[in-house]
C-alpha cells in the first residue's frame, strides 16, 4: 500500500508501526507533507509551514527510536498548531495583518510539553482573526474550506485545526476555545474536539482573546487520540496563575471505563432554531444511550437563555482590554503614513485589524464605558454567576449533559459573513460552557441529507475529563463514522459518505 495509509491512522497505530519498523517518523512526516502539498491549494488549512524544521524534528525522533531512547510512545508524531499559540522561531499572526511579520521568541507551555514528548511541531493553522469568528472567513490570509464540501465553511475560529485533521493533512492538532471555537469546527468537519476545564491546560503563550474564557484543547479523529494529547498538554504551570494544580491522569486509559451514566437533556437546548436533521440525529443519540442502560432525564437551566448575550458582553470587554497592547509602537503593524504618536496608534489599528475585530473592540469599549458599565458588563457577570450555579446544580444530579454542538451543519462560504448576529447564533449551545468553565467534547454522530457532518456535544463536571471522554468513547465505539475520509478533488478517496450504528 502507498503512503496514503498513514493519513487516517490512529496515534496508536502509528506508534505500533514505529515499533515494528514499518515506518519511521521521517517517512511519516514526508507522507504528510506530500498530502499537504497536494490538498492545501484546495483546503487552505495552513497560514504557513516550515518543512525544514519539521524534517529536522522528524530526523531527531527517528534516531531516538533507533537507539531506544524515544521520549515517549508518541515521539515523532506530527501535530498542527493553531496560529494563536506561540512556537519559538515561527510566525505568530493570529490570522491578522496586525501581526503579519511577527515571529514568536518563545514556546508556549503546551508546545514545551509536546516537545518533551518528542512530538513534531508542524505548521501554523488558519483561524478567524484573533479567534473572533465562527467560520474562519475572518482571517487576513483568506478563508479555509471544509473538506466535506469545499463551498462550505469549516467552522471557527479553529477552522484550520479541524480542516487539517479532517482532510488527512494532520493526525491531530491544537485549537483554542473561547465560546465554542474547538467544538463548532469539530462538528462541522466531522472530527473530535475537546474543550478542557478552564485551568486544566496552561494558556501561557497563547495570544489572549478573552482571558477568563480562553482554553487550549486538542482535535483528532477519535476520542482516544484526543485523550492522549490531553494527557500530554495538561498540568499546572507557574507561568499561568489560572492553571490548576491537580494530578494529570492517563485520560486514554480513563476513556476506556464504561458504566451506565445518568444523562441530562437541557430543555433550553431543544427549542427552535435547530435543523431537523440535527434534531433527528440528536434524538437517535439519546435513544442509543437509553438502550444502553443509561438513565436519561430532562431538566431546565433557565439562565442559559441569557447566555449568548452575557458571553458577547464579557468576551468583547476582555477583547477590548487585551488588544489594547497592539498600538503600532511596541510591535506589530505600524502605519507608514502616521505623523505623530496618536496618529500611529489610530492608523496602525485601523489598517492592522479586520472588520470583525474592530466590531468587537467597539462593543467592548461601549459595555465598559462609565455610563454603561453597570447596565451591561456588571449585569453580564452576574448572569455568568447564575449560569455557573445552574450548571453546578444540574451536574449534581447527572453525570453529563447532552446537546447538539451546533444548530445547523456547515453553511456555505459567504452566507453569514456579512451578518454578525446570525454568525453569533452558531455559538448558542457552546458559549455557556465557557462562561461556567466546564469541560465539553464534540464528536461526530451522523450526517444530514447532503452528507455534511453533525456534531454531538457532551458537557461534563469540572476537572472530570476522564469521565466525559469515557462516555464519548462509548458512543464512538458503538457507531461507525465510515465516511471519516471526506471526498474532494485530489483527496484520493471515492465518495463513500455514510454513517451507521456499528453492528
Amino acid at each position: 500500500m502507498g503512503e496514503e495509509i498513514y493519513y487516517y491512522q490512529s496515534l496508536k497505530q502509528i506508534v505500533s508501526a514505529f515499533r515494528n519498523h514499518a515506518i519511521t517518523p521521517v517517512e511519516l512526516m514526508e507522507a504528510l507533507i506530500n498530502r499537504i502539498k497536494k490538498t492545501e491549494p484546495l483546503i487552505h488549512s495552513f497560514i504557513s509551514y516550515d518543512v525544514d524544521s519539521a524534517m529536522e524534528q522528524a530526523i531527531a525522533a527517528t534516531r531516538r527510536w533507533q537507539m531506544g531512547e524515544n521520549r515517549s510512545s508518541f515521539d515523532g508524531i506530527p501535530i498542527g498548531i493553531k496560529d494563536i499559540i506561540s512556537v519559538r522561531g515561527q510566525p505568530l499572526t493570529c490570522g491578522s495583518r496586525m501581526l503579519g511579520n511577527y515571529v514568536s521568541p518563545y514556546d508556549a507551555t503546551v508546545i514545551k510539553k509536546l516537545r518533551s514528548a518528542g512530538m513534531v511541531i508542524f505548521g501554523r493553522l488558519n483561524l478567524d482573526e484573533f479567534a473572533m469568528g465562527s467560520s474562519t472567513e475572518n482571517s487576513a490570509f483568506g478563508p479555509t474550506m471544509n473538506p466535506w464540501n469545499l463551498r462550505c465553511v469549516p467552522g471557527g475560529s479553529s477552522g484550520g485545526s479541524a480542516s487539517a485533521v479532517a482532510s488527512g493533512q494532520m493526525l491531530v492538532s491544537l485549537g483554542t476555545d473561547t465560546g465554542g471555537s474547538i467544538r463548532q469546527p469539530a462538528a462541522f468537519c466531522g472530527v473530535v474536539g475537546l474543550k478542557p476545564t478552564y485551568g486544566r491546560v496552561s494558556r501561557y503563550g497563547m495570544a489572549a482573546f478573552a482571558s477568563s474564557l480562553d482554553q487550549i484543547g486538542p482535535l483528532g479523529r477519535s476520542v482516544e487520540d484526543v485523550a492522549i494529547i490531553l494527557s500530554i498538554i495538561s498540568g499546572r504551570d507557574i507561568h499561568d496563575s489560572t492553571s490548576i494544580d491537580l494530578p494529570v491522569a492517563d485520560y486514554e486509559q480513563q476513556s476506556r471505563e464504561e458504566r451506565p451514566w445518568r444523562i441530562g437533556i437541557v430543555e433550553e437546548f431543544m427549542g427552535d432554531g435547530m435543523d431537523d436533521s440535527v434534531r433527528q440525529v440528536l434524538q437517535e443519540a439519546i435513544e442509543f444511550y437509553k438502550s444502553s442502560g443509561c438513565d436519561v432525564i430532562s431538566l431546565s437551566l433557565s439562565t442559559l437563555k441569557a447566555g449568548l448575550a452575557a458571553y458577547y458582553v464579557i468576551a468583547t470587554a476582555e477583547a477590548f482590554s487585551n488588544l489594547a497592547r497592539f498600538d503600532g509602537i511596541r510591535y506589530g503593524h505600524r502605519s507608514a503614513e502616521a505623523s505623530d504618536a496618536m496618529d500611529i496608534y489610530a492608523k496602525s489599528r485601523a489598517e492592522g485589524f479586520g472588520a470583525e475585530v474592530k466590531r468587537r473592540i467597539i462593543l467592548g469599549a461601549f459595555v465598559l464605558h462609565g455610563g454603561y458599565h453597570d447596565a451591561y458588563y456588571t449585569r453580564a457577570q452576574k448572569v455568568r454567576s447564575l449560569i455557573r450555579e445552574d450548571y453546578e446544580k444540574a451536574l449534581k444530579n447527572v453525570d453529563f449533559l447532552l446537546s447538539p454542538t451546533t444548530p445547523t451543519v456547515a453553511f456555505p462560504l459567504g452566507m453569514q459573513y456579512t451578518d454578525p448576529l446570525q454568525m453569533y447564533l452558531n455559538d448558542i449551545y457552546t458559549v455557556t460552557v465557557n462562561l461556567a468553565g466546564l469541560p465539553a467534547i464534540s464528536m461526530p454522530c451522523g450526517f444530514d441529507s447532503n452528507h455534511m457532518p453533525i456534531g454531538l456535544q457532551l458537557i461534563g463536571k469540572p476537572y472530570e475529563e476522564g469521565a466525559l471522554l469515557s462516555a464519548a468513547r462509548f458512543f464512538e465505539k458503538s457507531h461507525k463514522f465510515a465516511s471519516g475520509r471526506p471526498s474532494f478533488p485530489g483527496s484520493g478517496y471515492a465518495n463513500e459518505n455514510s454513517y451507521s450504528r456499528r453492528k
